[in-house]
């Protein structure tokens, strides 16, 4: 008796451009409709398009994680995703953090431990805490450390944004 051949599935692939082409962004609970060319950059979208420019532009090659934010919880350099990747996808940035005029207790945290110097680097530092305390609500210092390992601090206020982070997780902690 003969057998056939299995053929592997084809996944259907889109394809966009080379013109713009249509995207939903929900950033920071809130969807928008933005016509992108399939080159722009998430952080472009976001700072240009929508007008967030709490995400910083500085190395735009994925080394200085200035440009940090969380898509689907998992940190980012949004400098190195294409926004059609992130098409429907959840986005939080640091300008979603306050809410009504109150901090986020990682920001607070930061403030009361003075974690900042110039602050260039501070938003990308504070998104990539708030994934790893959304994960792992009571981290180590080494936990601290690999969280922000890919946020680089020229000014070099390491230390005392690793007491922030410590700080936050217990303020995290206490307002549960």
């Amino acid at each position: 008796m003969a057998t056939e051949a299995v053929r592997p599935r084809r996944r259907k692939i889109t394809v966009r451009g080379p013109g713009k082409t249509l995207i939903k962004l929900i950033v920071n609970g809130e969807t928008h409709e933005v016509l992108v060319e399939p080159r722009r950059t998430l952080l472009d979208a976001l700072r240009k398009d929508l007008g967030l420019t709490g995400a910083k532009k500085a190395c735009d090659e994925g080394t200085c994680g200035a440009c940090t934010v969380l898509v689907d919880g998992k940190p980012i350099y949004a400098c190195m995703a294409l926004a059609i990747e992130c098409d429907g996808k959840s986005i939080e940035t640091i300008e979603g953090l306050a809410q009504n005029g109150k901090l986020h207790p990682i920001q607070q945290a930061f403030v009361e431990e003075d974690a900042l110097q110039c602050g260039f680097c501070t938003p990308g530092q504070i998104m990539s805490v708030k994934a790893l305390l959304d994960e792992n609500p009571t981290p180590t210092l080494e936990d601290v450390k690999r969280a922000v390992s890919g946020n680089l601090c020229r000014c070099g206020a390491y230390p005392k944004i690793f007491k922030a982070a410590l700080r936050a997780a217990k303020l995290l902690h206490q307002g549960s």
